[in-house]
């Protein structure tokens, strides 16, 4: 689940337990083993390959890019007997590192969660020298910087930590390369040429992953901020607040034709109370609301309107006649109401309409 900044907890009890971490691994996981026995898999992602446009023939573009050769494959393969002699060492390296700092000792609540991670960790390092980069090995790299951004975890800590990576392994290749530097260096280079190929695509998704985060909020947002009522059968409000720039105009717009069709509107209220000014912009807007409303059969309603306001208009020479006009809310309601053909009554009226 998530907090309100977006951060993903898991109860425990009545206390919430931040989601644990770890910077480097391939897959994102809750850790709840009292009621999974294990890690699993979180939810929905977005397809990244898409988002990015990651391809096969954008794959061999990074290759290249990064200077990754079939010499490089080979190499890191060949390296495979290194990675198995120091993959603890060096995640038990890293991790001192992480456990070190309290902002990312805090991704790792307890002990059990921190084994797990390095497992992981263990399993990711292998995996650079696997000698196969294909399309598969980038997308399980694309589900680290996703991982990055649901969970808040700030680049700074991705990016430290991968420092620390490059150092602990350099350390580990002059052992291994005793009185063969040259073999070491290569061998620190393709390692680093595959570090860094890793990081971009972590990088790239995280940046797509906060991007798609704020796009769903900003469309949560406009939601919110154009919220259709539906009064009674037929008749439907908008209650406008706030600024009318050109971009929300389009979006009541489009809310407002959209939840005419559905709800087969025969009156639309707009109540405009709430909008701080109305100039020959915000007039021009609800006037073409107003006619796209008509287009579909439908009449509109605009209430709220303010001695200032109708001053402002009649100054502006702006010609809202092709709407009904009332001061308040609550007889722009009657007004809908009589054009479906109903009224608002006393429970002693009997006669004369239907009640309402």
């Amino acid at each position: 689940m998530q907090d309100g900044r977006g951060t993903n907890q898991i109860r425990n009890g009545s206390e919430p337990v931040r989601q644990c971490y770890t910077p480097l691994p391939e897959f994102y996981y809750d850790y709840n083993s009292s009621t999974t026995g294990g890690a699993v898999m979180h939810g929905y992602q977005p397809d990244y390959m898409e988002i990015l446009k990651l391809d096969e023939d954008e794959r061999k573009k990074r290759l290249a890019f990064y200077e990754l050769t079939d010499e490089d494959f080979k190499r890191l393969a060949s390296l495979r007997p290194f990675a198995d002699r120091w993959t603890h060492e060096i995640t038990e390296g890293l991790y001192e590192l992480l456990m070190g700092q309290p902002e990312s000792r805090a991704f790792f609540p307890d002990e059990a969660t921190l084994a797990r991670v390095k497992r992981m960790q263990n399993s990711y390092f292998l995996g650079l020298f696997s000698g196969n980069y294909d399309i598969n090995y980038v997308r399980d790299r694309l589900r680290v910087g996703a991982a990055h951004e649901r969970i808040g975890m700030p680049p700074k800590l991705y990016l430290g930590a991968y420092r620390r990576y490059l150092a602990l392994i350099h350390m580990r290749l002059l052992d291994h390369f005793k009185g063969n530097e040259s073999e070491a260096s290569n061998a620190l280079s393709s390692i680093r040429k595959i570090i860094f190929f890793d990081m971009a695509l972590a990088i790239d998704t995280y940046i797509a992953a906060y991007l798609e985060t704020v796009t769903r909020h900003q469309a949560a947002i406009r939601e919110l901020s154009t919220p259709v009522i539906k009064v009674h059968d037929r008749i439907l409000l908008l209650p406008i607040v706030g600024t009318v720039d050109t971009a929300r105009a389009h979006q009541i717009m489009e809310t407002v034709l959209l939840q005419v069709v559905e709800q087969q509107a025969k009156v639309m209220i707009l109540d405009i109370a709430g909008v701080p000014v109305v100039d020959t912009k915000v007039a021009d807007h609800i006037l073409k609301t107003t006619a796209a409303v008509q287009l579909l059969g439908s009449q509109t309603i605009l209430t709220g309107i303010s001695a200032s306001v109708a001053r402002t208009v009649v100054q502006l020479g702006v010609e809202i006649t092709r709407m009904h006009t009332r001061s308040k809310l609550s007889e722009g309601i009657e007004l809908a109401l009589s054009i479906v053909g109903k009224k608002i009554t006393s429970k002693s009226v009997r006669g004369g309409g239907e009640e309402f």
